[in-house]
């Protein structure tokens, strides 16, 4: 359906987040409108997060994806929150039925899904750099997966402490002498634009000495750290991957279906350029 056939009729879908970007407004338009669906996605930011959220109930806005700072927070504003939210006390997804606010976390979910499909042995050492939103929701889905020798590390040791006792992994402020068999990276260190964009997530002896190298950083994909580790042969995950993925799950929450493969790497193919 074309943008020029909006009605009244038509069902929005947004985002909240502190600093909006264009994948999600992206992927989710280009699915519509691959489906003919009378759907419209746009993203947004507020500082009344309780007005906002107030706004998709009394507005019957269909869904809403939930960024940083807000996937904490909106929590008490919801009625309803479903395992995979509950599982980490996080939401990045909002679906509105009939005024009844439910909260997901999709990010999790792809989690899981993306381990079960690229085949980490659940005996796989591993160290997660990182301990903010995200990082709960890897850390969760590992520990929920059934992954259990891992190690959080965080230079913020406060939140590290409180991640690692949360998913009962111990806790270091540098990776130090570990050499663990995955490394995952759920640090802004090789976002693009970040003052980090250049750097490894890692060091490279300790990329040389692991079999998987997993990164959450979507853009770009070919982080550094992504980049060594392909060329050194790793097995790799990218953030592409986790993003895509958890906005195919937000879109058949919000439309009830579910697109195809060819069609899922089409949007992406726009939503990543």
């Amino acid at each position: 359906m074309s943008r020029s056939k909006i009605s009244r009729d038509t069902r929005l879908c947004m985002s909240l987040s502190a600093r909006p970007g264009n994948f999600g407004t992206r992927f989710q338009n280009h699915l519509y409108q691959l489906l003919n669906l009378d759907y419209v996605y746009k993203a947004f930011t507020t500082k009344d997060l309780s007005a906002a959220v107030g706004g998709i109930r009394a507005l019957g806005i269909r869904g809403c994806a939930i960024s940083m700072p807000f996937k904490e927070a909106c929590i008490p504003l919801l009625d309803s929150l479903a395992p995979s939210a509950t599982a980490i006390s996080s939401v990045n997804t909002i679906v509105n039925d009939d005024g009844h606010l439910r909260g997901y976390n999709t990010d999790y979910l792809a989690i899981v899904e993306l381990l079960q499909r690229h085949q980490v042995p659940l005996a796989t050492t591993f160290a997660l750099a990182g301990s903010g939103g995200m990082a709960r929701a890897v850390a969760s889905a590992l520990r929920d997966a059934g992954y259990t020798a891992g190690t959080l590390i965080a230079r913020n040791a406060e939140a590290g402490q409180r991640l690692a006792a949360d998913c009962n992994y111990p806790w270091q402020a540098t990776l130090g002498n570990l050499r663990p068999q995955m490394l995952v990276n759920v640090t802004p260190i090789g976002m693009a634009g970040g003052a980090e964009a250049g750097d490894l997530a890692f060091p490279a002896e300790v990329i040389d000495a692991a079999a998987f190298a997993f990164d959450v950083v979507a853009l770009p994909a070919e982080t550094p750290f992504i980049r060594y580790a392909r060329a050194a042969g790793k097995l790799v995950i990218t953030g592409a991957e986790v993003i895509v993925l958890q906005a195919v799950e937000q879109f058949v929450l919000y439309t009830g279906v579910r697109p195809s493969a060819g069609q899922i790497a089409a949007a992406a193919a726009v939503a990543l350029a």
